[in-house]
């Protein structure tokens, strides 16, 4: 299952299991003493000599697996397949769009009871006595049946208590008591370099270990509210739900996607960390979901680019782009064009950091953010919200796939042209042509040189300018008054606002001449 970034795999495979973690050989036997560098210390036995650990590193992994492996479980999940997936299947791709195998049952074609049934498998582990076991979301989201088979082989129902697809967790039980379990360990962090362990069943194969190090913390894979732990224990398909613990045996992190051109580990693998994990768990134990708070706005990272094109140095932050209707950000005054340095007094440098900040609100909370727009700082007290899910944000940001919309530009021979565009008034020609919606205010690019920097950051025929720096544009006026600015002011770049299908994006584009 691919993440939403590219080249990002989550673990969980259709048809087979779970988890893992290899160990390394700690005990290699050499031919020839001589081929040991003098920094390899060497054991000599009657046989042969064999490499000596260096100093730090175990012996073996196997008693701390012996410890933690019952704890360990595969999640096999039956559930219907996905018509774009069964359109891919060989000798089905050409059936035409609509059409889609019939299952046992018959019935009409395309309804969701008669698609045939496929299984998967991921890994979970216990984290109570009682039957409580944390799995990934993507594991169960859209399952049926779930079935927990545990090290000694018993297989269980399993049932699931909540999910939380913003970081990929859920929570399931089983029946019964007297489970083993592990703990999560928040305190005591691994450093970069630092052995791990990770088991699961990957590929079917149950109760595998693999081992490696830490090799990173903080990687950003596109998921907003995780911050990733990378480590290079071999992680592959099926893997998806399955711990990784430090060499005491205390969970450290949940197994969750790799990084791979092939399908395979290449030694790039992202856990979820402890301390999320065990935050999200507790939540959807006790309630069944997860609130977040919500300031309805659309951010994107300020960057130094866009901080060089307003003079403002090397500040960082989130820009809003656009606020929602009637929301919390709308009703506060909070503007298109406001740059979020801050959020109740924490320094804020990203739109991921910002994001996070105001998650943590409950709903009628008062944010205090603090903003910049036309150059000052102000504060701007925002009451927040419940986040919606993340399905339904992202049904909310659907829109067309991005191809140039129909139809051609009104006439417009005499269109000025600024920074290699020609801009055009958005009147009713304008907007019949490139369906732009009534409630969008700004200059419609008409046509654009290949060469400009417009043309090569993504602009094409039909986007509308409608900011230009912290100035609402009208006409291709407004925009050649602000780069005469910029220029005056030697700053190399301008910030352009850009509405596209209904949402604005914010872009520095380069001064030319």
């Amino acid at each position: 299952m691919t993440s939403k970034k590219t080249g990002y795999l989550l673990g969980a495979v259709a048809g087979v299991g779970v988890a893992a973690a290899a160990l390394a050989a700690t005990d290699m036997r050499i031919p020839h003493a001589d081929r040991a560098g003098p920094s390899m210390p060497l054991i000599r036995t009657a046989t042969a000599p064999v490499f000596a650990p260096p100093p730090g590193a175990p012996l073996s992994f196997a008693d701390i697996f012996d410890q933690v492996s019952p704890a360990v479980v595969s999640v096999n999940v039956t559930s219907r397949a996905d018509t774009n997936v069964l359109r891919q299947i060989p000798g089905l791709e050409g059936l035409p769009f609509g059409i889609i195998p019939r299952g046992p049952g018959g019935g009409e074609e395309g309804e969701e009871e008669d698609l045939p049934t496929q299984l998967s498998a991921g890994s979970g582990f216990f984290i109570s006595a009682d039957g409580y076991i944390v799995t990934n979301n993507h594991v169960v989201e859209n399952a049926e049946e779930i079935k927990v088979v545990l090290k000694d082989e018993r297989e269980f129902d399993a049932e699931i208590v909540g999910r939380d697809e913003a970081t990929d967790l859920a929570v399931i039980k089983i029946k019964g008591s007297n489970f083993p379990y592990v703990s999560f360990e928040n305190d005591a962090v691994p450093r970069v370099g630092d052995w791990v362990i990770a088991v699961g069943n990957p590929f079917g194969l149950t109760t595998t270990a693999t081992a490696g190090i830490v090799s990173a913390y903080g990687r950003d894979i596109g998921e907003t509210f995780v911050d990733f732990i990378q480590i290079d224990a071999p992680i592959n398909r099926g893997n998806s739900g399955g711990p990784t613990f430090d060499i005491y045996g205390r969970v450290i992190g949940v197994n969750t996607a790799i990084f791979s051109p092939s399908g395979g580990s290449v030694g790039i693998g992202f856990a979820i960390p402890a301390a999320t994990a065990d935050s999200i768990t507790k939540q959807l134990i006790a309630g069944g979901k997860v609130t977040r708070g919500y300031i309805g706005a659309t951010i994107q990272n300020y960057t130094r680019d866009m901080a060089e094109a307003q003079g403002l140095g090397d500040q960082r932050g989130a820009i809003v782009s656009d606020t929602v209707p009637g929301g919390p950000s709308a009703r506060a005054g909070l503007q298109p064009g406001d740059i979020i340095i801050s959020v109740n007094g924490a320094e804020v440098e990203t739109s991921s950091e910002l994001t996070r900040e105001v998650a943590k609100a409950s709903a009628g909370d008062m944010l205090r953010l603090q903003v910049i727009r036309d150059g000052s700082r102000r504060t701007v007290e925002v009451r927040s919200g419940v986040r919606p899910t993340e399905s339904e944000l992202a049904a909310n940001d659907n829109g067309p796939d991005g191809s140039p919309r129909p139809g051609q530009a009104p006439a417009q021979p005499n269109n000025p042209e600024v920074l290699g565009m020609s801009l055009a008034p958005l009147d009713d020609a304008a907007r019949r042509a490139f369906g732009i919606p009534a409630n969008v205010r700004g200059v419609v690019i008409a046509a654009l040189e290949s060469s400009s920097d417009a043309a090569r950051k993504g602009l094409r025929r039909g986007d509308v300018i409608v900011r230009a720096n912290s100035r609402t544009v009208n006409a291709a006026s407004d925009l050649a008054a602000e780069v005469d600015a910029a220029r005056k002011a030697g700053r190399p770049s301008v910030l352009i606002g850009v509405n596209r299908d209904g949402r604005t994006l914010f872009l520095p584009l380069d001064i030319e001449g």
